[in-house]
């Protein structure tokens, strides 16, 4: 047995070898010698999936890299958009909007230094209240409930108060990371926290651990008139997500995408994008959504265009990219 673990050690330390070899004999003359992923509050999913990201791709192809805390995917757009990050999350709600010129943060500036890379997950819209609150439905929120929807101009910022408000809540605004917010939540200073997250939330399973909640679930009316208004699809939480779930809770959702730079090297993002999409057992060990993260969810991507480097594995593996989705 121990043979065979030792085994199973080194064929795995040969083939990250195999990986780090490979990218360094690459002409870096051009590359960047450090990079940052744009994420977004700490106790959501795009932090942990996009820290564990930068990580996996700084000890692969040698290089000083990590996560950093920002607004979420809006304020992601512009700070790939303008540089200031190589790389970021982002969901297709906003990237629309930032490349109609219409993204909040730069209204009339049409973000066209945006590239898509790789299908991250769907992210679902729900809902977590104390089980103490009595809250057990949409229709169950008071007039007046204070509501948190995750920091400003996030993905759940920009689109859940106009949900909720299509569906007839009367509701105060407030605003903050996920992990605050939970700990609101617990203390009684909030009524309902609303996310937009990659399930598992880290928030909700802490809270959890803390305390009694309900993960409330749209109707199938709710859920068809969302839809009907807004740029997402059907989704259900499985029931395995969380522990307070006894089964599937209908949501709706929208996909996330890793964006890049479009000026950054085409060597240097074809080999971020074969790391990241021939790796998926390391994706998953990043986050388990992770699991969606694979080459045939790119037809979820019909707003951005795909990076050349991307497009270049893309279609060494036998991927087609559409035409206008090419820079």
């Amino acid at each position: 047995m121990r043979l065979l673990s030792t085994k199973l050690l080194a064929g795995t330390l040969a083939g990250s070898l195999l990986v780090a070899a490979s990218a360094s004999a690459q002409d870096r003359s051009d590359w960047p010698d450090n990079f940052t992923v744009g994420t977004a509050s700490q106790g959501g999913t795009y932090f942990v999936y996009g820290s564990g990201w930068a990580n996996l791709i700084a000890d692969q192809l040698d290089l000083s890299g990590g996560g950093e805390v920002t607004g979420g995917p809006t304020q992601n757009l512009a700070l790939v958009h303008g540089g200031d990050v190589a790389f970021g999350l982002t969901t297709m709600g906003p990237a629309a909007d930032a490349v109609a010129g219409e993204s909040p943060l730069a209204p009339g500036v049409a973000m066209d230094n945006v590239c898509a890379l790789f299908p991250m997950y769907e992210t679902p819209f729900s809902i977590t209240a104390l089980e103490s609150s009595g809250i057990e439905s949409i229709s169950d929120i008071p007039d007046g409930a204070s509501i948190g929807f995750g920091p400003a101009a996030s993905t759940s910022d920009t689109y859940f108060p106009a949900m909720l408000e299509t569906l007839g809540v009367d509701f105060d605004r407030r605003n903050g990371g996920w992990n605050d917010l939970g700990g609101q939540l617990q203390d009684g200073l909030i009524d309902v926290i609303a996310f937009a997250a990659g399930i598992p939330i880290p928030a909700v399973s802490q809270l959890e651990v803390q305390t009694d909640v309900n993960i409330i679930e749209f109707t199938e009316e709710e859920q068809a008139k969302v839809m009907e208004e807004f740029p997402v699809s059907e989704f259900w939480i499985p029931a395995s997500t969380y522990e307070t779930l006894e089964e599937d809770a209908r949501a709706v959702a929208m996909w996330n995408f890793t964006i890049a730079g479009c000026d950054l090297p085409e060597d240097f993002v074809y080999e971020v994008t074969k790391l990241s999409l021939e790796n998926n057992d390391r994706m998953r060990d990043v986050h388990r959504s992770a699991e969606f993260s694979v080459p045939e969810n790119i037809q979820y991507n019909t707003v951005l265009p795909f990076h050349p480097g991307a497009v270049r594995w893309y279609e060494e593996n036998g991927y087609e990219i559409p035409d206008d989705l090419k820079l």
